[in-house]
């Protein structure tokens, strides 16, 4: 099979010839036409369409349902989200999305899952819109529960470095091929450098999941910034971060060490209302919030992965091929995702995006999804 654009990595018309995988790139025929990328990675989804990944019995019809909903924003792969939790919720979910990716058409776009909490920090600010009550020190047993559950599929456990079992938790999971992750953390500086002396290398949607107010310096989220062992993954939804902030940011890490992700819930794609994540209610405002029901404590996103594209490049003045970056080859190296590091090349995943792109609007309509050369949108 073939497809051809313009390749939005480089600006060069191309036309890619695949199966499954890349087998040629060759140079094309200047004309308009669309674009064409890697497809978008997205390491971080509580939900979609409506749809909470963290109930233990979301039917799979449903967990289907939203997937064709994240293709049509351009999403190719994606890593399920199951947040702080009772022990056995967490693990039930766990199992149900497993499932669903062997016994769904669609599950090959699941390519693992992330488990955030539920050793994160106790205290209001980072803990978020994780329940109090579930939040608990690192236990790798109850790690190898989660691994048993999805037949070894953890891919990313997002914790705090605060908990003295930190380190060593880190190591140990680091060695399973996990990806650890620092967030939802008062960790001090410390804390931080043992985390990433043991392994960690991500830090989770950072600049969120902090204290309101906190020490100018030093303070947690600087510490993250400076290491440059540590990539970073960004909300770029214009509600999570301001564009002072996420051009700092940007500036700190590099183009190189950043990521664009979502933290959907099962909000996004989906109508103002009440939904759920986890265990706790949830609405989402005319306005396009998603918080916590009754309170304005922001409870995940209701961002697309390819308005996050366009957000990039509106709010930090991104060149498309930069925010096309963070959404991809980038995604992939921080959450480990196997075949799609290089790009547009010979041997990587024919995971492609197709879509128009308005230069002046900096404006993105999504037009064909491809997964492993399958046509899913």
């Amino acid at each position: 099979m073939k497809c051809s654009g313009i390749d939005a990595l480089t600006g060069s018309p191309v036309e890619i010839h695949f199966g499954d995988a890349i087998h040629r790139v060759t140079p094309a025929a200047p004309e308009p036409g669309d674009y064409i990328a890697p497809g978008w990675i997205d390491i971080q989804v509580n939900g979609f369409a409506g749809v909470d990944y963290n109930q233990p019995d979301a039917p799979h019809s449903e967990i289907a349902r939203s997937i064709h909903a994240l293709f049509a924003t351009g999403v190719t792969r994606f890593y399920p989200t199951v947040i702080t939790g009772a022990p056995d919720d967490m693990e039930s979910a766990l199992r149900n999305l497993s499932r669903a990716k062997d016994s769904l058409p669609e599950g090959d776009a699941i390519e693992g899952f992330h488990v955030e909490g539920p050793h994160i920090g106790i205290e209001d600010g980072p803990r978020g819109a994780h329940p109090k009550r579930w939040v608990r020190k690192p236990d790798f047993d109850e790690f190898r529960r989660w691994q048993d559950a999805t037949a070894n599929r953890i891919r990313i456990v997002t914790l705090s470095p605060e908990w003295p079992e930190a380190p060593h938790y880190i190591e140990r999971v680091v060695a399973e091929g996990a990806v650890a992750s620092i967030g939802h953390t008062s960790a001090t500086a410390g804390q931080i450098a043992d985390a990433v002396s043991a392994g960690a290398s991500l830090s989770t949607h950072l600049g969120n999941g902090a204290h309101a107010v906190m020490r100018r310096h030093p303070n947690y989220i600087w510490d993250q910034l400076a290491e440059d062992r540590l990539m970073a993954d960004f909300i770029v939804d214009g509600i999570h971060l301001g564009a002072s902030f996420l051009i700092a940011a940007l500036r700190a890490k590099g183009i190189e060490r950043s990521v664009l992700v979502t933290d959907a819930a099962a909000p996004a794609g989906a109508a103002p209302g009440r939904y759920y994540l986890g265990e706790q209610a949830v609405d989402l405002t005319p306005d396009n919030r998603v918080v916590l029901a009754g309170q304005d404590k922001l409870a995940g996103s209701a961002l697309r992965m390819d308005h996050g594209v366009q957000n990039l490049m509106r709010m930090a003045g991104l060149p498309l091929a930069d925010a096309v970056r963070m959404a991809t080859v980038n995604a992939a190296r921080a959450g480990r995702v196997s075949g799609r590091a290089n790009g547009l090349t010979v041997g990587d995943r024919a995971d492609f995006v197709q879509f128009r792109w308005d230069a002046e609007a900096r404006g993105i309509e999504v037009t064909a999804t491809w997964i492993s050369g399958r046509r899913v949108h």
